[in-house]
């Protein structure tokens, strides 16, 4: 599957970013894992800030190849993570780490199901790791929008 197929069966749309909204939406991600650094707030609004900040950067690696989510579409979450791998070249492993990150919140969300201490910190992780390779890979492949 290529970023194409995916627009050519609308799980993506065309979309012209320009340095500000890209930048908007970094900082918007550093805040979202600020955020879920705060000791003081629950594990589940933690977890979500630290999702928050994972799907804000698999969406700034889709505008920097031209492309967003159709967000009308169910599933435009695990697009957008999925295509990880097309935009920045992410393994294969983490991208089914964050799947699964993707799916526990889906699961806190709709069902209540409790986050774990563990999964809380494995989101943060994961927040820290993503948003440093997006920012080191637009610098370096995309720099006027860096």
């Amino acid at each position: 599957m290529t970023l194409q197929n995916l627009l050519a069966i609308q799980r993506l749309l065309a979309f012209e970013a320009s340095r500000a909204d890209v930048q908007r939406l970094l900082a918007a991600a550093q805040r979202n894992l600020a955020d879920a650094a705060v000791q003081a707030i629950s594990a589940e609004n933690r977890f979500d800030a630290a999702y928050k900040c994972i799907m804000q950067c698999a969406m700034a690696a889709l505008w920097a190849h031209g492309y967003r989510t159709a967000t009308s579409q169910p599933g435009h979450h695990q697009t957008a993570i999925q295509s990880l791998t097309l935009t920045i070249g992410l393994d294969g492993k983490t991208m089914v780490l964050l799947d699964t990150l993707r799916r526990q919140r889906n699961l806190n969300d709709y069902d209540g199901t409790p986050v774990s201490p563990s999964a809380v910190e494995e989101g943060v992780r994961q927040a820290q790791a993503l948003l440093l390779r997006v920012q080191t890979w637009l610098a370096q492949h995309r720099p006027d929008l860096a």
